[in-house]
This record gives structure tokens, sequence and C-alpha cells, in this order.
């Protein structure tokens, strides 16, 4: 079979290739194109645009903690400051093996399990050039062990910054409170942008209640970074405002006075200004080292302190509720003698028991063979119960609780640091709703001698008192005493807020029984008779003792065969001096028995303390 050869078709080939040379340069024109107008549209109408973010890409903001602001007592003592502090941080870009690392550090310094499981979190958080603090607080010693050890510890850095301190320890912890760090509850109510460089936060006390003029204003830097985040140069800087300085009311001078008059017992006592409101003490005993909060307590010391018996960390003064005894019967007296419901000098028999119509229980007086012919001048001075039941009876439960509230009790205070508990002025309607039960006479009998339902708090105690000496007019107590900026002298001073006075019409009756209170501590039977040996002023007071545990009918109370914590509470109120007052007090002592022989001395002292100091 012949071979046919095909001849080429230049000419065709030629016009296919310019044809798809054709298409080719359209299409890279039309791309041309397409990149010009996308250029186009970048440069020039979007330019401002990827400017900014191109900026914020070599430029960011960082923000700047303020100062906190210092707290002071009303005499310029600094309970809570900034101090500069030595901590140890490590930066994980340049250390290498953390683990080795950390290990190396624990050799020259002690470092705790939670010290190593708070750095581990954060260690996820950070970026790794930025440092992360392992230990707080350095001692000069540990400092220099780690300084001649730096040849080895590559990443390991001691830097210094403010910290803050609480000077006076325990003897303010349940007044001042503390700072800790922020938590993620606290995140979310905080403003995010103001706290943005913040890590503590008020807890407890004035630290948390004026959290607002304490923490100050945010402040920004902007500093250009490289590609990394590493910060290369500060380019602005807009310092924070720093916090406001506060200066409360307490006198450090007495606070200590009072700590030391506790000694060893529990309890609680509050100091007040009459006519202002100004707390000038406010002490918890035993209380406890705030300091251990700033940085985070470790968990061994926390549950020491929340497992103790003692409760260190539970505020008396402001939550603590106990039965006011005896200290109540003043008021009860006043509402007696306001209603007609008793005369002055008009006289009960006291036997040591009291028996109401058609009930065998016998309700006891303190007395055993009871104070004969009594009346409402002896019933406070010498604390008779009986007297007490009596007028109650009379009075009713709905006008003593009526009263009672007026004084305050039952009533949260306002006091400016917050955390207080109401306390309990029970009522025939309160009594209804809470425990769905009718009110019975024999209630009202033990509500009249402050026991039964009724509970107050140290606060309560202290406010009512100074209503008493300041004629009825009560004032809310106020901790802070002014604010100011640090650098300036001048200071804001805070205004009292009264209330709506107690309406007693007679004040023949405040007259009487200021008279029975002043008899209570000078007379040679007032049951606080022993606080008024060698005093050159007057003191208006009155004893209680609070039951905390009830005695069967038949039984006696022994102090003697009881453990201690199971005995009595000691109380005493009392302001002074009682002519003009100055100061009122209101003393708690946990488990301490008399009031007149253990809680009255601890007035006495603290008053003392106040009056001397007052004098020129």
């Amino acid at each position: 079979m012949a071979r046919v050869d095909t001849l080429k078709d230049q000419h065709r080939e030629l016009r296919q290739f310019r044809a798809r040379a054709v298409a080719a340069a359209i299409f890279s024109v039309v791309l041309l194109l397409i990149l010009i107008a996308r250029m186009v549209y970048l440069q020039v109408f979007s330019h401002e645009h990827y400017t900014t973010l191109s900026t914020n890409n070599r430029v960011s903001l960082e923000p700047l903690a303020p100062t906190r602001g210092l707290i002071t007592d009303r005499n310029g003592v600094v309970l809570a400051e900034n101090l500069p502090s030595f901590s140890v941080e490590i930066i994980p870009e340049r250390a290498g093996d953390i683990n080795d690392t950390l290990l190396a550090v624990g050799e020259l310094l002690e470092v705790r399990e939670h010290d190593i499981k708070r750095f581990a979190r954060e260690l996820k958080r950070r970026r790794r050039f930025e440092g992360i603090p392992l230990r707080f607080r350095l001692s000069d010693d540990e400092v220099a062990r780690l300084a001649v050890n730096r040849h080895r510890l590559p990443g390991v850095e001691v830097t210094s910054r403010l910290t803050r301190h609480y000077p006076m320890g325990a003897l303010t912890a349940h007044s001042v409170g503390y700072v800790g760090r922020i938590n993620e509850r606290e995140l979310k109510s905080l403003d995010p942008t103001n706290y943005s460089a913040t890590r503590r936060v008020g807890k407890t006390g004035v630290e948390l209640s004026h959290e607002g003029y304490l923490h100050g204003k945010v402040g920004y830097q902007q500093v250009e970074t490289n590609a990394r985040g590493r910060v290369l140069r500060v380019l602005e800087r807009i310092p924070p405002v720093p916090g406001l300085d506060l200066s409360l009311n307490i006198d450090m001078q007495l606070q200590r006075a009072a700590v030391q008059a506790f000694g060893e017992e529990r309890g609680a006592l509050v100091a007040i200004e009459p006519d202002s409101g100004a707390v000038l003490a406010l002490v918890s005993v035993p209380g406890f080292d705030p300091n251990l909060f700033v940085n985070g307590i470790a968990p061994k010391a926390y549950a020491e302190l929340r497992d103790s018996r003692d409760q260190p960390l539970f505020n008396r003064a402001l939550r603590g509720q106990y039965p006011p005894g005896s200290t109540t019967k003043p008021f009860i007296g006043l509402v007696g003698l306001e209603t007609g419901e008793v005369e002055p000098y008009e006289r009960v028999h006291c036997p040591g028991w009291y028996q109401l119509q058609g009930d065998d229980h016998r309700y006891r007086d303190w007395k055993k063979l009871g104070h004969g012919e009594t009346n409402l001048g002896k019933a406070i001075i010498e604390s008779c119960d009986v007297y007490f039941y009596d007028l109650s009876l009379n009075l009713g439960i709905d006008r003593i609780s009526e009263y009672m509230r007026r004084f305050g009790f039952g009533l949260a205070s306002g006091i400016d640091i917050g955390g207080e508990a109401d306390g309990l002025m029970p009522s025939r309607e309160w009594k209804r709703r809470v425990k769905r039960e009718p009110w019975f006479p024999g209630e009202t009998l033990i509500t009249g001698i402050g026991q039964g339902f009724m509970l107050a708090t140290p606060l309560q105690l202290a406010r009512a008192t100074a209503t008493l000496a300041n004629g009825g007019v009560p004032q809310q107590p106020m901790v802070v005493r002014a604010v100011s900026h640090p650098d300036q002298d001048d200071m804001g001073l805070l205004a009292p807020s009264s209330g709506e006075p107690v309406p007693i019409e007679d004040p023949d009756h405040w007259a009487f029984i200021r008279r029975a209170m002043i008899k209570v501590v000078h007379s040679g039977a007032g049951s606080a008779r022993r606080i008024g040996h060698g005093i050159d002023y007057t003191i208006a007071g009155k004893t209680g003792t609070a039951q905390v545990f009830s005695i069967a009918q038949d039984e006696e109370y022994d102090e003697s065969e009881i453990a201690k914590r199971l005995r009595d509470h000691a109380l005493f109120i009392a302001y002074a001096p009682a002519d003009d007052p100055k100061i009122a007090v209101a003393v708690v002592v946990e488990n301490g028995g008399g009031g007149g022989s253990v809680a009255a001395p601890v007035a006495r002292q603290v008053i003392d303390a106040y009056l001397k100091e007052q004098q020129p």
C-alpha cells in the first residue's frame, strides 16, 4: 500500500497562533486593568482606612494603672499605703526550659505550691516575652540571693512594683478592709476600660465601699511594637489620675486601746460621736492580718483562718447579732414613761420571779431573792428583770416593737462601709409571717429584757446609745471623714446625715433615764459600780447579760461549771461625759459572763483614752 504524505497548512496554524496570542493579550490586559483598579481602590479610595490598620499593626495603646489613694485616721496616721515591693518574674521566651528554671529559683527561695499553680495559669494567658510573677514580697536577703545567682538564671528578673500595705495589721482589718486580686465575678461589674491595667480591687471595709474614690482613673501610653508585639519605644503618654485619699473618723489611739482592753477575750466594740455619727472606733476581736490577702493568701493559711473556732474573719461589730439583754432597759423604761404605762416612782414588788396569770411557769430574775419594792430608777440601776417583765406586759409587743425600731433596733444603720446585719426586733406580724405562729405573752416578757427573738449588732447598740445621748436625734454612722486629692491640701469633709428624731414629748423623761444610767456607774448599788472608782467625769451606762443557752426551770446558772464558750455574753452601753456627751460606746464580750465585771471595764478604758486625748 502506498504511503501518502500530508503537507502542513502553515497559514491555518499561523492564524490559530495569532488568535491565541490576541486572546492571551486581552486576558492579560484585563487582569492588569483589574489589578490597577484594585490598587486605585486601595491607594486612593481606602487610603485612610488601611493607613489606620497599618498604624495599628505598628502602634498600640497600653493602659497604665493609677496609684491607689491612701487611707489615714482622723489624726493623719496612715492605715493603708502603697509600698514598693520586690517580686521575682520569669520571662518564658528567655528562660528556656520553664521547669528547670522553676527548680533553680526554688533552690534559692521558698516557692510554694499555690505560687506554682498561679504561675501556670498566667503562663497560658500571657505572651512569651512578658514577665510572669512567681513570688511577691521578696525579702532583702532573697533579692540578694537572686542577684548573686543571676548569671545562671536566664529570663529571671527581680522587679519592683507598688503594693498595698496595711501598717496597722489586725487593728484595722475589719474597718479599713483589704484589697485582693480581681476575680471573674468582679470583672463583670467593673468598668473594663478603667480597670484594664488594675489587678487588685477592694474586697471588704472602706477599701470596698469607697473603691470609686480610691481607685483613680486609668492612663495610657502609645507604644511602637514590632511584628511580635514587643515594645520598641513609647510614642506618647497620658499619665493615670491617682485615686483620692481618704481620712477616716476612726482614732487609732482609741482603736488600739480597745483591742488591748479586750485582752484574750472575743467580742466587738463600737464608739460613736453622738452629735455627728462619726465612728471613732470599730473593733472586732480577734482580727487577722489583711496583708495576707493582697497578693493572694496561701490555701493553708486561709483554711486556718476560715476554720478557726475564734472566727477572726467574722466582723462581729457589723455582723455579729446578739441578744442585747438588759442594755434595752433604759429604752423600754423611756417608752413606758412616754406612753404613761408607768410613773417614775411607781413601785412593783420583785420576789425574784414573775408569773403570768394562769401560767405555772416562773420567769426568773437574775437575783435569786429579788429586789423587793422597785421603781423604774432602781430597776435600771440594779437591772431588775421582774420590773421590766411587768412593764413589758403592760406595754405589749406592738408598742415595744414600734418604739424600739425608732431607736434603730432591727434596722440597718446605713453605715458608709456596708456589710452590716439588720438584727431583729420581733413583732406580732413578724412571728406570724416568719414562724407562722401567734405571739404569746411570755415572749413579750423576755423581749422586754432583751432576750428571746430579739437580736442586735454592736453597731446598732452604739447608735441607739448615741441617739439616747443626743436627745433622740439619730445620726448615720460614718467611718469616712473626708476626701482629698493627693496633690492638694484641702479636704472635702463629708456632712453627717440625721435621721427622724425619736418622738418623746416630755424632756423630763430623757432626764430621768439619764440620771438612772449615771447611777448604774456612780452609785453603790449600780450594776457597773466597779468602773466608777477614781473617775473624774460622769458616765451614763447600762450593763447587760445575754444567755447563750436556756436553763431549765429547776436549775441554776453556775458559771464555774459551764464551759467558757457556753457562758453568757457580757454587754455594756455608755456615753460620757453624761452632761455633755462626746462619745457613746457599745461593748459585747462573747461568753464573758457579767456585763458589769467584764464589758464595762473595756468601755471605761476606751472612754478614758478618748477624753484624755480631748484635753488640751
